[in-house]
């Protein structure tokens, strides 16, 4: 069995702590893995790391890597050009297993879900793939815990006469009111979507070629290109001409080789703030609370904070979230309308929906402190024995101050080392690069000056974690 791990979401509904290009999948929410780095330890007894493709952009791929162990045997990853839906991305994840196995079982999986029993979890997959080799598309029904409206719901018919457990699909179900998904909680035939599916690659191609010929004709093209010069090029091009619709509405419900496996095993997914409820831990009185908080008489309330103070004093039901340059204060029943944030968001100047004040890289990290219309302030920590790509700016000089550490420092043609207290100017367009040769992190403070200061602005020459020589946005 292969693991297919869609993971290009967004994440908007968690905002501040996820951004466009840091979204939850990336956080660390439950524990000290992120959900990502959970979702693959979750699946690994049963799939090992050669076996898993992870289906995301360009800009996330390259963080979730940095989040991963250094393999040569995987996960592998698939790039969109784009978000296309999840038909669009689990096709092109069937074309490419198709290639490597044919009759290849795939259990497609989110990134950014919470499982609480996951013994449970592994023998649901199991039990999924002996009904995927007899040619079913299995999805996992979640057993509901409570009338939950933000969740849709499947229900099941028929039991299989295979003797695997299975049900066949009666039909799907938006999400209900409340007093519709009241009705479900007392029967034992509705189960939560939980968008976990589990098919062999070529089943669910036939079934893509029968329900949407445009899209199996956009996916033929691209089959024919990969793995060859060409498959960038074609995927650039022929993807985002592909319909964008939920595999659910463009092939599950219109299949009649659909069938449900039932499981308790204690599945959230944690949409939005208020889901946290759900799955955290709470002090006396009903609060989540994390981070620098001081609390005085708050009630049933989620405060998520940081390094700086947060004091609440007398809160009911509701979410507070601080990160370092946004704060999000909201009653929990209107959490889902936070992604409205973010919409309002992208129609104004700056990047607060895209990303963090700090941007996590594998050579270490960098803080922006201060910034205005032609200059820029970074703290920046490069780990030990690590360095950055040889690269150039064409609009922007550097100053670097050293403040802890060692730096080696590239500037043309010369190379040398300053410590502490020491500091160098690199000019406009000379290539350069800074190293860390020492045992402790290094830190410096960064100062740039330029009438363009966008992390885009960059062009690199050679760089130890196989980031191409070209502009790339928001890379360093």
């Amino acid at each position: 069995m292969y693991g297919v791990i869609l993971a290009g979401g967004s994440g908007t509904r968690f905002w501040p702590y996820s951004r466009e290009m840091y979204p939850k999948q990336l956080l660390k929410i439950f524990g000290d893995q992120t959900l990502i780095q959970a979702t693959l330890s979750r699946i690994a007894p049963i799939i090992p790391s050669d076996g898993i493709y992870i289906v995301t952009n360009p800009q996330q791929g390259e963080q979730i890597q940095f989040q991963l162990p250094p393999s040569t045997k995987g996960p592998h990853f698939i790039t969109e050009p784009m978000g296309r839906n999840t038909a669009a991305a689990i096709g092109l994840a069937a074309m490419v297993l198709s290639k490597r196995d044919p009759e290849g079982v795939m259990a497609v999986l989110s990134a950014d879900h919470f499982i609480q029993d996951k013994e449970q979890f592994l023998e649901v997959l199991l039990q999924g793939r002996s009904l995927a080799k007899k040619g079913y598309l299995v999805t996992i029904g979640a057993k509901p815990t409570r009338p939950e409206t933000a969740y849709g719901y499947i229900q099941k018919g028929e039991p299989l006469s295979d003797g695997h457990g299975g049900s066949r699909v009666a039909r799907f179900v938006e999400k209900p009111d409340r007093p519709t998904a009241e009705g479900y909680i007392k029967s034992d035939a509705f189960f939560w979507n939980a968008g976990f599916f589990i098919w062999k690659a070529s089943c669910i191609l036939e079934e893509i070629f029968k329900f949407m010929p445009e899209l199996a004709a956009g996916l033929t093209k691209i089959k024919e290109a990969l793995g060859t010069d060409q498959e960038e090029e074609i995927l650039k091009e022929v993807y985002p001409a592909l319909p964008s619709i939920s595999i659910d509405y463009g092939v599950l419900e219109k299949s009649d080789r659909l069938a449900v496996i039932p499981a308790e095993m204690g599945w959230e997914d944690v949409g939005s703030w208020s889901a946290l409820d759900e799955v955290l831990p709470k002090d006396e009185n009903g609060n989540i609370i994390t981070g620098n908080v001081v609390n005085i008489g708050s009630t049933d309330s989620i405060i998520y904070g940081n390094c700086r103070v947060v004091a609440v004093v007398g809160l009911k039901d509701v979410v507070v979230a601080d990160t370092q340059d946004a704060t999000l204060i909201c009653s929990k029943d209107r959490a889902q309308d936070v992604k409205k944030v973010v919409e309002a968001l992208k129609k104004r100047e700056g990047d607060s929906h895209l990303v963090h004040r700090t941007v996590l890289r594998p050579w270490g990290s960098f803080t922006v402190l201060e910034e205005g219309a032609s200059f820029k302030i970074k703290r920046i920590l490069v780990k030990p024995k690590a360095r950055l790509s040889l690269q150039s700016h064409t609009k922007r000089a550097e100053h670097w101050v050293v403040v802890a550490g060692t730096a080696r420092v590239t500037c043309g043609e010369s190379v040398y080392d300053i410590g502490t207290n020491q500091g160098t100017f690199v000019p406009m367009g000379v290539k350069h690069r800074l190293e860390n040769p020492g045992e402790e992190v290094l830190q410096i403070i960064e100062v740039q000056c330029g009438a363009y200061l966008g992390e885009d602005d960059i062009t690199r020459y050679s760089d130890d974690f196989g980031r191409v020589a070209k502009k790339v946005e928001a890379k360093r």
